[in-house]
């Protein structure tokens, strides 16, 4: 649907407007307040380490819970039906379980400022300014993926062109994250995450009585091809039928490396973490995150379906897209009052989106490019100042690759595609780095560059192979582009792995002096956390069993599903 051509889908009435503008100004107000109590760059860029770790557990999933979440698990939900669940379960909750009971002792004890700079201490600079500058410009990407999303949605139902309300949320953002950095952008972000669950709700219960509840529901899916109501099932390597393919572009491509790729080496999920007041607190911080995370898909994939059922003609050459599906179901069935909430709940979650991604972007510019390479030795004034110009720059940045994004109608697909060129070979290094002392400096900067060479390759050839096709048949509408991107995940991390490993072996390692508490098995003494780790915690505060009953949890969740559809 062209909402330039037909109009606007909505007919707010002034208590909308009062729901709306209440809601901006208490987020532009946390900027003002948590400006007071940021004087330094360590507050601006990590909240002076002193988040508990509730608060950082649900600024994490937060974060994640923009244009990605949203529009885009309800545009899963509509083009590939139950098998959408995989991106929240499988691809997404072992991660997040991994990252905080291995790889945050790594990070936070080694007092680093951001992802970047481990590399740089671990390998060494040429291989940290690589990353920091691609992690950069994925930052500005994605942040543009959630911007388009928020200016799709005014645009769809408000009629505002959509240039003018990629402007008006940009500003927004650009306000709040420039006052009060990391410290606004985390209570924002709880704040958020509350009101984005308010204001879905009403789509999902309205949704499901419409169409007689949640049996009757995947009854009619099923009518699309009983493969949307595949999990696991249909996944049989040469044979596939499931919407996302074979078993191993969903267990290797998706569940292994984008899911740890994006979860472990993300430092727009990872500075959260590191934003919190004790080791233990940030270790637990994605592993509390895990457990909003996984009732996700209720408040995203099932209002897709929602759509899919409810909407002619969705996802179609001519009909609206899949991103469509959530402005549509608001406009069909809220009323006036419950519809500003829905409307503020979406702008809160791409406003989530933007500002952990323009967070994570002033971070790693100021100090791991503009701090270490650009002007070194200057005042912390100085890097505080230069993270606020950082901020307004990189949201002027991603007005225009809101545009890019405007051109897929599944932004998970291009989301997905961005995360195997850029996690992918980050992933495959640290964990090589993390567990192989002997990964030479020079290894990880070759097979960062071999990775995203691969990754290219990978999709450029994918849509020439048959095999990506359903039954071999080589038409448009039986391509799977997730598909794809799985598979140039895995070529991605192989890539990676072949010139890590090869490049190691004729190029000299690090001394094991210079990488005490950066590898696997060598502590460092020195560490101000080294005695929180001797002592241990409660045993209720244990990351490890926390992580072991989110793990139980989301295979109860998953029997669930397959035993009853």
């Amino acid at each position: 649907m062209d909402a330039a051509q037909s109009g606007p889908l909505l007919s707010l009435n002034v208590i909308d407007y009062m729901i709306l503008v209440f809601y901006f100004a208490i987020i532009i107000a946390i900027g003002f307040l948590a400006r007071q109590t940021t004087k330094t760059s360590q507050d601006f860029f990590l909240s002076g380490r002193s988040m508990p770790a509730w608060m950082t557990g649900l600024a994490f999933v937060s974060a994640n819970m923009g244009a990605l979440e949203i529009i885009g698990g309800a545009a899963n939900g509509a083009q590939y039906g139950a098998s959408a669940v995989h991106f929240f379960w499988l691809g997404a909750i072992p991660a997040m379980v991994f990252l905080g009971v291995v790889m945050m002792p790594f990070y936070y004890s080694s007092r680093v400022h951001s992802v970047p700079e481990y590399l740089r201490r671990r390998f060494n600079e040429p291989t940290h300014l690589l990353n920091a500058m691609v992690f950069a410009v994925a930052q500005l990407m994605i942040a543009g993926v959630n911007l388009y999303a928020l200016a799709l949605i005014i645009e769809s139902l408000t009629g505002m062109p959509l240039w003018t309300s990629i402007v008006i949320g940009a500003v927004v953002v650009l306000m709040y994250i420039t006052l009060g950095g990391l410290t606004a952008a985390i209570y924002g972000e709880v704040l958020q995450f509350f009101i984005v669950l308010a204001g879905l709700t009403p789509i999902v219960v309205v949704g499901l009585h419409h169409v007689g509840g949640l049996d009757a529901l995947m009854e009619s899916v099923s009518s699309h091809g009983p493969q949307m109501l595949y999990t696991w099932e249909g996944t049989s390597v040469g044979n596939w039928v499931n919407p996302l393919g074979d078993w191993i572009a969903l267990a290797m491509g998706e569940g292994f490396i984008l899911a740890f790729g994006y979860w472990t080496t993300n430092f727009a999920e990872v500075q959260r973490a590191l934003s919190a007041g004790s080791l233990n607190s940030a270790r637990r911080t994605p592993i509390i995150g895990a457990f909003p995370k996984m009732a996700l898909p209720l408040f995203t994939i099932v209002p897709g379906m929602i759509a899919l059922v409810l909407i002619p003609g969705l996802g179609g050459g001519e009909g609206p897209s899949y991103n469509d599906a959530i402005p549509l179901l608001m406009a069909r069935f809220l009323p006036n009052g419950v519809l500003g909430l829905a409307l503020t709940g979406l702008l809160a979650g791409f406003m989530a989106g933007m500002a952990a991604n323009i967070s994570g972007f002033n971070t790693v510019f100021t100090q791991d490019i503009w701090r270490t390479y650009i002007l070194r030795g200057r005042s912390d004034a100085h890097y505080l100042r230069a993270g606020r110009v950082a901020t307004v720059v990189g949201i002027i940045i991603s007005v225009g690759t809101a545009f890019i994004a405007a051109g897929y109608s599944n932004i998970q697909n291009y989301l997905q595609l961005l995360f195997s060129f850029f996690n992918t070979p980050l992933f495959v290094i640290f964990i090589l780095g993390l567990f192989w002392a002997r990964t030479s400096p020079w290894a990880a900067f070759t097979g960062m560059l071999a990775g995203t060479m691969g990754a290219m390759a990978a999709h450029l050839s994918a849509p020439h192979i048959s095999y990506f096709y359903q039954g071999g048949v080589m038409e448009a509408a039986r391509y799977s582009p997730q598909m794809a991107n799985f598979y140039c995940a895995i070529a991605a991390g192989l890539a990676t792995l072949a010139v890590v490993v090869g490049v190691t072996l004729f190029t000299p390692a690090k001394a094991r002096g210079e990488l005490k508490g950066l590898v696997w098995g060598i502590p460092d003494p020195e560490s101000p956390d080294l005695a929180e780790i001797k002592a241990g915690v409660p045993w209720w505060r244990s990351p490890i069993l926390l992580g072991g009953l989110a793990l139980a949890v989301v295979a109860g969740l998953y029997i669930t599903v397959m035993w009853r559809w």
